[in-house]
């Protein structure tokens, strides 16, 4: 699916789209709603964060252009709010799921784009979820660092990769302690596993 025709065929001003610009820090959508809403992110980069109980902070899913997400992806069945925050300027198609069930009024060529290709951007989302899902069910720090770092060299076909968020913010995407995942970031340089300049990872092994 050519995700950039659903894009360019939005200029056909569907009715029941909503596009919006959320800048650095806001909250695009949350969860706890229950509105069965779908969102299509346009531009920019933007997380799925939760907070338990004791204040820590879980990144959920990390989400870049043209990822899907929203309520309709995620049903809650706890008390804990989840929301989407976007981590640069972002812009975002929100609709709602009831709502691609129903003829758009303008027959506009973008909603029966969107129909037909639903299919297919949920399939991608659940290859997302199915990637964290893995990285997750590693015990250990170095085992989560590694397949995460495996995953991102396969993507790129390149064994020299650039972490796309800071280290707090991937210690809360592994759910694991920043302070000891460092460490083990040192250990796996020391071990010669992988060698590291900021942000910049190449993996030796």
């Amino acid at each position: 699916m050519d995700v950039s025709e659903i894009i360019e065929n939005i200029s056909c001003n569907c009715i029941k789209m909503q596009r919006k610009n959320f800048n650095k820090g806001s909250i695009i959508t949350t969860y706890i709603e229950k509105r069965k809403q779908i969102c299509i992110l346009l531009s920019g980069k933007a997380d799925l964060i939760r907070y338990d109980l004791n204040g820590n902070k879980d990144i959920i899913e990390s989400f870049v252009a043209h990822d899907i997400f929203g309520e309709a992806f995620y049903p809650v069945h706890t008390n804990h709010e989840l929301f989407v925050m976007a981590m640069d300027k972002c812009e975002v198609l929100l609709f709602s799921y009831d709502d691609i069930h129903e003829k758009c009024k303008n027959n506009c060529k973008f909603h029966a784009t969107l129909v037909s290709s639903l299919l297919e951007l949920v399939l991608e989302q659940i290859i997302h979820q199915n990637t964290r899902i893995e990285i997750l069910s590693k015990r250990t720090i170095r085992d989560k660092l590694l397949t995460y770092f495996s995953i991102l060299s396969s993507k790129s076909f390149n064994k020299n990769i650039t972490l796309p968020m800071s280290l707090t913010s991937l210690a809360d995407y592994l759910s694991v302690d920043r302070s000891a995942m460092t460490r083990e970031l040192k250990y796996l340089v020391d071990e010669g596993f992988i060698s590291r300049n900021g942000s910049n990872i190449k993996l030796l092994y």
